[in-house]
């Protein structure tokens, strides 16, 4: 019985993604085509994301929305526990941002272009030169107070523990002096641990950290900077949130 009800879940949810994805597909595709900016699609994308939160019987909650100061353009480090992550940090931060993308999606007719017409940041990984180049041109293209979404630690933890960070989006930092704004989220991995297809209902709570100055930091003191950071998601971290 636990088996069936699991794949009626995975089938409920994979049908809700199929429909809101076939409707808004269009809608977003023609925004980030005719937005300089992409915030129009990055709007409509939220619809998405509301959607897929209402079906699967998930609540979010935010702490500390205060901190973030609107206009400034900030790398979000944030833990990262599940798929929905994504979704929860997109419907309640309530700022523009990016997020970085593999070059390769770019060749995806319409969609590809959409993507880069939004202005997110495509990164070539064949070539490290090239990917710092590639960077440094996405970044130079945000509009104003737009930010970066960076999962720092590179994919969803398999444990629900907070593992080591990569140092690509703290480097992004300190090279062009954004603030790093660190951000943890809480429940998610209840909801949908890595691995899993089907859902749970349950609360996903953001908490926002007090926003770090980089312009103190070079490429030199970078780790201080990483450990810094780990340290403000680890202490809003709740593993027995529900």
């Amino acid at each position: 019985m636990y088996l069936i009800f699991n794949a009626f879940r995975v089938a409920w949810l994979g049908l809700w993604a199929a429909i809101v994805t076939v409707v808004l597909g269009i809608p977003v595709m023609v925004a980030g085509l005719l937005s300089r900016t992409g915030n129009l699609a990055f709007s409509i994308s939220k619809l998405w994301a509301y959607t897929m939160l209402a079906v699967s019987f998930v609540r979010t909650e935010i702490k500390n929305k205060d901190k973030i100061q609107k206009g400034t353009s900030y790398i979000i480090i944030s833990n990262h526990q599940s798929l929905y992550d994504i979704i929860s940090l997109v419907t309640t931060l309530g700022i523009q941002y990016r997020w970085f993308i593999k070059k390769e999606v770019l060749k995806i007719p319409i969609f590809g272009y959409a993507l880069y017409a939004s202005r997110n940041i495509f990164i070539d990984r064949s070539n490290t030169n090239k990917a710092i180049e590639s960077i440094n041109q996405g970044i130079n293209r945000l509009p104003k107070g737009v930010s970066v979404m960076v999962f720092a630690e590179g994919t969803r933890s398999p444990d629900g523990k907070i593992h080591e960070f990569k140092k690509g989006g703290f480097m992004v930092a300190v090279a062009h002096k954004m603030p790093i704004l660190p951000v943890t989220v809480n429940g998610s991995r209840r909801v949908m641990p890595k691995g899993s297809l089907a859902f749970k209902p349950g609360k996903i709570q953001v908490v926002v950290g007090e926003p770090i100055d980089t312009s103190v930091y070079t490429a030199d003191t970078v780790d201080e900077l990483i450990d810094k950071t780990r340290q403000a998601i680890i202490a809003n971290f709740d593993p027995e949130y529900k």
